[in-house]
């Protein structure tokens, strides 16, 4: 979901700056959700992914793509006909907070790629907006937009990556964002270090499709 960049002069590149960014207050009243505070009706569509359990719609499919080269499944990939939603959750401290460590190493590792970030309010607070430098197939420059939302619960952060469309043209409104609201997180009890990656599990009943399909 790669874009074709615009050519700029260096005249033109002004230096990027990050503003405060105000945190509005009740951030999660209407989701994402923890598992002590929502749980599925037996007549709703949720998926259960153990750590993540997502709501399934007809506007998207939903992928679960491994980790590398490993069975290791991190993420959730929600999937329209012109835009993504990537989801993970990590383990958190109970005190918060690492949604703004997290969001500080993002810029840093855009920065390196010779990318633009920029930090503004959102609806879950302090969220990022990115344009990352990609080669296009017909090796012309482009550029990776996406919006990085992050939102912290008990012991828990869930991240939020709205690719393709919905990275370039960001709205609080939609399918996706839906999606993102009716997430429930169930971090578990287990003792973990800030940052684990909670790692997802196939449902019983999961039917695996190759790519081409």
């Amino acid at each position: 979901m790669a874009l074709r960049r615009k050519k700029v002069h260096a005249d033109d590149q002004a230096e990027e700056h990050h503003d405060p960014v105000e945190t509005p207050p009740a951030l999660r009243a209407n989701g994402p959700w923890d598992v002590s505070e929502k749980v599925p009706g037996a007549d709703e569509p949720y998926v259960d992914l153990g750590p993540l359990i997502v709501r399934g719609h007809d506007d998207y499919a939903i992928q679960l793509p491994t980790e590398g080269d490993s069975e290791d499944i991190g993420s959730v990939v929600l999937v329209t006909a012109d835009a993504a939603l990537e989801l993970r959750a990590f383990a958190a401290t109970r005190s918060g907070g690492l949604w703004d460590d997290v969001r500080d190493d993002l810029i840093i590792e855009v920065e390196r790629l010779g990318g633009q970030s920029e930090q503004i309010s959102g609806p879950f607070g302090p969220e990022l907006h990115i344009r990352v430098p990609v080669e296009l197939p017909d090796g012309e420059e482009g550029f990776q937009p996406s919006r990085i939302v992050g939102i912290e619960g008990p012991r828990w952060l869930l991240r939020g990556t709205f690719l393709g469309d919905a990275g370039l043209n960001p709205s609080d409104e939609g399918v996706l964002m839906d999606a993102l609201k009716n997430v429930i997180v169930a971090r578990g009890d287990e003792p973990r270090i800030p940052r684990e990656a909670l790692l997802l599990t196939l449902p019983a009943d999961a039917v695996m499709t190759s790519e081409q399909e």
